[in-house]
């Protein structure tokens, strides 16, 4: 595809708005995985408000961008060439972008760096409900070195989710490492991890994804739309709902390992959906050889795909944490 001209519905569609009041910069990303509608259904909705005069920004900018992969949206499947949301780093100076999701990429890294705050829409395969993802605490680490891991928590706090998940970089360098045999991962292969949020992170922003339910969830749409709604209010560049009530506090939960599919007849013994508990010991897939593979403690299993390829995530584990997303963090 790359090297054909582009279809004109693989263009990407970029709306700005920007208040006379200085104020926070806010990009809302959808469709960056183009089997997921619902981010862009709810940036449709919220676009259609503010054209309309039924939303006013009242102080800073908001970028909206309803297709983040025009192509994979054009295909209705997950990629277009590439997943868009690993590898997210602009092609080195010098170098040709490999694929139509490399362009794309070019084009969304200067368009993140201008904004302070990322909400990028997601849906996902499994049965589950919504929940919302973010980074790492704050640490001056090699990994991910974070300093706005409150207000981040904040803006997930205001998602709406019954759940909030954290872990997600130091989970894909474990299974990396785990693919290695146990050696570390380098640093071109942990780049692959990079999606939307960690570059966000790594140019001084922060960024939640909203995962808004399971892709043909009819009520995933409404997720998406009051969650751009309530990082407005948030953010302060609208006008408060003075009905609103106090987010409630969702559980947090934290992922602690991932488990790969050797081969295609590894099995689940059940159809899981993401957070099903799981009690310590119980079994959750048979591998080929009719080995079973049981939880090695209490937890939740998340993103479980029964469809995935050998050596890809066959699904991920996460545990309760201790982190309270109310309160900063000691220094």
């Amino acid at each position: 595809m790359s090297a054909q001209q582009p279809h004109v519905s693989d263009l990407l569609r970029i709306h700005g708005f920007t208040a006379l009041e200085p104020g926070p910069r806010l990009i809302v990303l959808g469709g960056v995985h183009g089997d997921e509608t619902c981010g862009t259904a709810g940036i449709e909705r919220t676009l259609a408000e503010l054209d309309g005069g039924a939303l006013q920004l009242l102080r800073g900018q908001l970028t909206l961008v309803p297709v983040a992969n025009p192509l994979a949206r054009r295909l209705m499947r997950r990629e277009g060439e590439r997943n868009l949301n690993r590898l997210f780093k602009p092609t080195p100076a010098g170098e040709a972008p490999a694929d139509y999701e490399a362009r794309i990429t070019n084009l969304l890294c200067p368009l993140l760096e201008r904004h302070d705050v990322l909400l990028d829409l997601h849906s996902f395969q499994s049965a589950g409900e919504a929940f919302a993802m973010i980074g790492p605490r704050d640490n001056a680490g090699t990994l991910e070195p974070f300093a706005r891991a409150f207000e981040e928590g904040q803006l997930a706090l205001h998602m709406g989710t019954p759940r909030v998940v954290e872990g997600w970089l130091e989970i894909y360098a474990a299974g990396l490492a785990q693919r290695a045999g146990g050696r570390p991962a380098d640093e071109a292969a942990l780049a692959f991890g990079w999606g939307t949020n960690e570059y966000m992170r790594s140019r001084g922003g922060y960024g939640v994804t909203l995962e808004c339910g399971q892709h043909e969830d009819p009520a995933a749409p409404e997720v998406a739309h009051r969650a751009i709604h309530a990082a407005l209010r948030l953010l302060g560049m609208v006008a408060p709902d003075p009905h609103a009530k106090p987010p409630a506090t969702p559980s947090l939960l934290r992922l602690v390992s991932v488990t790969d599919r050797d081969d295609e007849d590894d099995q689940f013994v059940r159809e899981w959906a993401t957070f099903d508990p799981v009690a310590k010991g119980e079994p959750i897939g048979v591998r080929a050889d009719g080995s079973v593979l049981a939880a090695d403690r209490d937890g939740f299993i998340v993103f479980p795909n029964a469809q995935a390829l050998p050596g890809a995530e066959w699904f991920y584990f996460a545990v309760e944490s201790d982190r309270d997303l109310r309160r900063p963090a000691l220094p």
